[in-house]
């Protein structure tokens, strides 16, 4: 991930993570790295220092923020937002339908998900449709044992 520092024509600055450089570019490109304050899409990278972490040196702690002036009221909590294309909102929409629909008509089997999956790619068990959790370790072993299975998605909306 990298963070830029961005401006957009009437210079108002705001940051924005990406996956990568290539990522921000194809995204600007498209018109959908947009100003939050005045929503214009002609955004360019803003000068900015590069953060580099040293080896040698820990890295300090966040500074603590000062405690509010009694009479200053306390600031609301902001949520975070993101503006999504109407393609992005469909893939979306269709990922949570994949996601019911396995945990609709398929078998929770929870942590025994490995243990389960190997059973039925041997044919010790019934075929059947099962879902459930793995560790990283565990869903490597699968894949090099070429028992075939899918992560489910999830949504920030399913976090909540």
């Amino acid at each position: 991930m990298i963070r830029y520092t961005l401006a957009c024509e009437r210079q108002h600055s705001f940051e924005s993570w990406f996956q990568n450089s290539a990522a921000y570019d194809k995204q600007a490109k498209r018109g959908l790295v947009t100003c939050p304050v005045c929503n214009s899409s002609k955004v360019e990278k803003a000068i900015m220092a590069p953060r580099l972490a040293r080896a040698d040196v820990p890295e300090p702690p966040p500074p603590i923020p000062a405690p509010p002036a009694a009479t200053t009221p306390a600031p609301q909590a902001k949520t975070p937002v993101a503006i999504m294309s109407s393609q992005e909102r469909e893939l979306r929409q269709k990922l949570k339908e994949l996601r019911d629909h396995v945990t609709k008509n398929a078998n929770y089997v929870g942590p025994k998900f490995p243990e389960e999956a190997r059973k039925i790619h041997y044919g010790e068990t019934e075929h059947r449709s099962i879902y459930g959790e793995a560790s990283p370790d565990e869903a490597k072993a699968l894949h090099e044992e070429g028992i075939e299975f899918h992560p489910l998605p999830i949504l920030p909306d399913d976090q909540n």
